[in-house]
């Protein structure tokens, strides 16, 4: 069985772990668990339904606008606490299919993001993750709303990362081991909500062009350690997200890149399966495998 450990500081914790058996690129892998998970001491949930009452959220009218600067250089920087004008939000209609947004305004931006995400309950493709000091490792990504996420890692990596839509679990495949953490204390948690609005869920802090796409910048200030700020990446007609960017509340970057993403391929629901060492879980777990073979067979 996966054993179990209460929840140390996320950066001493891998550390520990990779001092058995150092790798060149083992240092990015407690750098991006801090990134994901911040860096702070907190007990691990014990079972899914500990998970304490997180504080209600101001609640928003409305999305406002993107703060700093205009996703164009051809246009004034919206205010921003400023309400726009009726006639303005029309203007800033999201431009249709296969326009580009380069030139939109910020809160058709946020619209369009939003239409992404919300455009699939599947994706799945690789990622290649760069730490602080430039130092690279690739892996497979999996994810399926709500809530169910995956980080696998390349070998020689025995790290990774699954939640399955109440807790996260960091997995040591070598040590056979796992750490626990809220879901809700992870800056990603967004990206598997079942309806995603980014300027309810996050702040908004900025929208911008970069060569050949856009950014957005946003800020989570409900994450293990304290404030996450994240950026998101598209094409230029934001069809596909290409990689994100979070600076962890110690301002350390790391960056994951996308490729081969694909939206609504089947996924296993036993790649999100976390054992919490509970009876049941035995029983979950088979019945998972047994739904796996009855579709399977169906095939």
């Amino acid at each position: 069985m996966t054993g179990r450990r209460t929840r140390l500081a996320a950066g001493p914790l891998l550390l520990l772990a990779f001092a058995l058996q150092p790798q060149p690129a083992s240092a990015q892998l407690s750098n991006f668990i801090d990134g994901l998970l911040g860096n702070k001491e907190e007990k691990a949930p014990a079972a899914p339904e500990a998970e304490p009452p997180q504080a209600p959220a101001a609640k928003k009218a409305a999305p406002k606008p993107a703060q700093g600067k205009a996703a164009s250089t051809d246009k004034p920087a919206a205010k921003p606490n400023a309400k726009p004008a009726e006639s303005q939000v029309a203007a800033a209609g999201s431009p249709g299919a296969g326009a580009s947004m380069q030139h939109a305004e910020p809160e058709a931006v946020v619209q369009r993001a939003n239409a992404y995400f919300n455009s699939f309950q599947t994706l799945t493709g690789g990622f290649l993750q760069i730490g602080p000091d430039g130092r690279k490792i690739g892996g497979r990504l999996s994810l399926a709303k709500p809530g169910r996420l995956r980080f696998e890692y390349d070998q020689p990596s025995p790290l990774e990362v699954v939640a399955d839509g109440t807790s996260v679990a960091v997995r040591d495949r070598k040590l056979n081991t796992q750490d626990l953490y809220f879901i809700s204390q992870t800056p990603l948690k967004f990206l598997i909500r079942e309806k995603i609005d980014l300027a309810r869920d996050l702040n908004v802090t900025e929208v911008g062009n970069d060569p050949g796409g856009i950014r957005v910048s946003l800020e989570d200030r409900s994450t293990l350690g304290g404030t996450s700020k994240i950026q998101l990446y598209f094409d230029a007609e934001m069809k596909t997200l290409s990689q994100w960017r979070i600076t962890d509340p110690q301002g350390y970057l790391t960056t994951v890149q996308l490729s081969n993403l694909q939206k609504g391929k089947a996924v296993d629901p036993i790649l999100f399966f976390i054992d919490y060492g509970r009876a049941e879980d035995k029983a979950a777990l088979e019945q998972l495998k047994q739904q796996r073979n009855q579709a399977n067979a169906q095939e």
